[in-house]
């Protein structure tokens, strides 16, 4: 998989880590499967930017701080 997807997923898993949550969580509080957020983290899956925005949102953050 393209190094942005791994980059993108460890950052997700940071964030997700820094709040507490497990995957579960995440995929609830962003209308998300839970798969489906294991999936990104491990690079498995090419994410959609609104799915992005989705996940930001949920975390909290500014959606350029997963590129970071």
């Amino acid at each position: 998989m393209a190094e942005i997807n791994k980059r993108v997923g460890l950052n997700i898993r940071k964030y997700r880590e820094k709040k507490g949550w497990s995957q579960e969580q995440l995929a609830f509080e962003a209308d998300l499967h839970r798969a489906y957020i294991g999936q990104i983290e491990r690079a498995e899956k090419n994410i959609g930017l609104v799915n992005l925005q989705k996940i930001a949102k949920a975390l909290d953050i500014d959606v350029i701080k997963l590129f970071g």
